[in-house]
């Protein structure tokens, strides 16, 4: 069979960084292809190159056995070639059909006929059975919804090759099975996909061939039924990888933090109703939910960055000293932030400097910072951490996201805190710091911490949480023991679905 898409030695280099240096892909029609790789492994700059979004310092491109030159978006689309973003590009007051015609509105003359364009989209929807009302407000939509919107926004403009990146991060196990259902009847259709992923579990259960990329090359291509999960994370960062946390059951004490009641309004928005919950020392209490159910502004309130309406918040029996970030870190309370490039470090400081952000008065006399003892600090996070530096005055934009996020973790663990809120703790990092990072959440699990661990990865919360609690839309929808929980019950809680008793579930959720 002849490749659909080659991409021949691909190099594309940014100032300071070789993003992809002689990269080869070839992808054949009528397949789904994972193309995996630890964060800064080039996957999202190749394929920006392929859709027109970025252009190559060399190296060439075959569509259908013909060398093309994609310049932008608009001749990728016009070749056949789609992609769909982490980020959806969608207007929210837009109807379904109007956002799925946008760019290229049918009309007779000046007039745009709107019935045509609403049959026509939901004869599309029903030939992908994609079922979505296209009369239906898109900001309406649950993120499920609206990523099919984005996927029959590519079919309306007939793609042969469909490029998905991360295309499950927001959604609830149902959702993601229901699009891999869509994917696999893309590819029947002899129609191609390239799938961008970090979870292997997906890769294994959904890819026909794998390539794998590290430091802007690619390692390898294999057929998924070749190689086993462990061999694709052993090219991803050369070296065998722990999958599984090794944990002994916890043996909490007394509550750290108790919250009873807790209500906070924003934009006048409900975004948090009456959440009840608590951490005990010596154990990780996990918030399950997709994003935007109020996971966020609950961390908010606990760092000191959101003030709330109503309820209290103890932490170690003492009143939380709300909307005060200051006092709060005095409270003990230590926080890694959900996005580590705009809260969690100031990205044009350097490894020392960004060492001891927190607590600078501890490296200050008479108004001067010491230089010897941050040094000294910064070193030894550096060496217990395993951070990748090249020196301590090395600016931290110029490191990797698994070095930046181990820097964090480092940093807030120093500051010897009774409750840590890790939020997301392991987005956009490689394999191998997420390991490292599990391995030490639960170290300082078994030393006594509280920790709250909020994150999307449903994977992450199973194998860390001693205990599960499921957020929707601001509320508690349940409590969860892990260890006889599914990813699949979880994900309907994370729905709105409240269980009832048995294995029957109410929703709360509007359809």
């Amino acid at each position: 069979m002849e490749p659909l898409l080659r991409l021949s030695n691909i190099s594309k280099r940014y100032p300071g960084v070789q993003a992809n240096d002689g990269a080869n892909l070839v992808v054949y029609p009528g397949e789904i292809h994972a193309l995996v790789g630890e964060n800064g492994a080039g996957k999202s700059t190749l394929m920006k190159i392929l859709y027109g979004l970025e252009q190559p310092d060399s190296g060439s491109i075959q569509w259908n056995g013909q060398e093309v030159r994609i310049s932008n978006p608009r001749e990728a689309i016009k070749l056949g070639i789609g992609m769909v973003h982490q980020e959806f590009m969608l207007v929210p007051s837009f109807t379904v059909a109007q956002n799925i015609v946008l760019g290229q509105e049918p009309t007779e003359g000046l007039l745009l006929h709107n019935d045509s364009i609403v049959d026509h989209v939901r004869d599309l929807s029903h030939q992908f059975r994609l079922e979505v009302d296209p009369q239906a407000r898109t900001g309406d939509l649950p993120v499920g919804v609206q990523q099919r919107v984005e996927i029959l926004k590519t079919l309306y403009r007939g793609v042969q090759l469909l490029i998905l990146d991360e295309p499950t991060a927001v959604l609830t196990p149902q959702e993601t099975a229901e699009l891999f259902e869509t994917m696999r009847r893309f590819a029947e259709q002899n129609r191609t996909i390239i799938f961008i992923t970090h979870k292997l579990e997906e890769v294994m259960s959904i890819s026909d061939r794998i390539t794998v990329m590290r430091s802007g090359r690619v390692v390898g291509q294999r057929n998924t039924k070749e190689v086993t999960k462990e061999d694709v994370a052993r090219m991803m960062v050369g070296r065998d990888v722990l999958f599984s946390v090794n944990k002994r059951p916890a043996t909490p004490a007394e509550n750290v933090l108790e919250i009873k009641g807790l209500s906070c309004k924003s934009a006048g928005r409900t975004v948090l109703n009456d959440v009840s919950l608590s951490v005990a020392a010596g154990e990780i209490v996990g918030i399950a939910g997709v994003q935007g159910n109020g996971q966020t502004e609950l961390v908010e309130v606990l760092s000191g960055l959101r003030s709330f309406d109503a309820g209290t918040v103890l932490i170690s029996k003492q009143p939380l000293a709300a909307g005060d970030p200051e006092s709060i870190r005095r409270q003990r309370i230590a926080h890694i932030p959900e996005n580590r490039e705009t809260t969690g470090l100031c990205l044009s400081f350097s490894v020392a400097d960004n060492a001891i952000l927190t607590n600078t008065s501890k490296f200050t006399r008479n108004g001067f910072l010491i230089n010897r003892d941050i040094n000294e600090f910064a070193q030894k996070m550096v060496d217990e951490y395993d951070i990748k530096i090249p020196a301590l005055d090395t600016s931290v934009d110029t490191l990797s996201g698994g070095n930046k996020q181990k820097l964090i973790v480092a940093r807030e663990v120093a500051t010897d805190p009774v409750l840590l809120l890790a939020n997301q703790p392991t987005r956009g990092v490689d394999i191998g710091a997420i390991e490292f990072i599990h391995k030490r959440l639960v170290e300082l699990r078994d030393k006594g911490l509280a920790v709250l661990l909020v994150s999307t990865d449903l994977e992450e919360i199973l194998n860390l949480s001693d205990r599960v609690i499921v957020m929707y839309e601001g509320e508690i929808m349940g409590e969860l023991d892990p260890e006889s929980t599914s990813e699949e019950q979880l994900g309907l809680l994370m729905a709105g679905i409240k269980a009832t008793g048995g294995n029957e579930y109410a929703s709360d959720a509007q359809v």
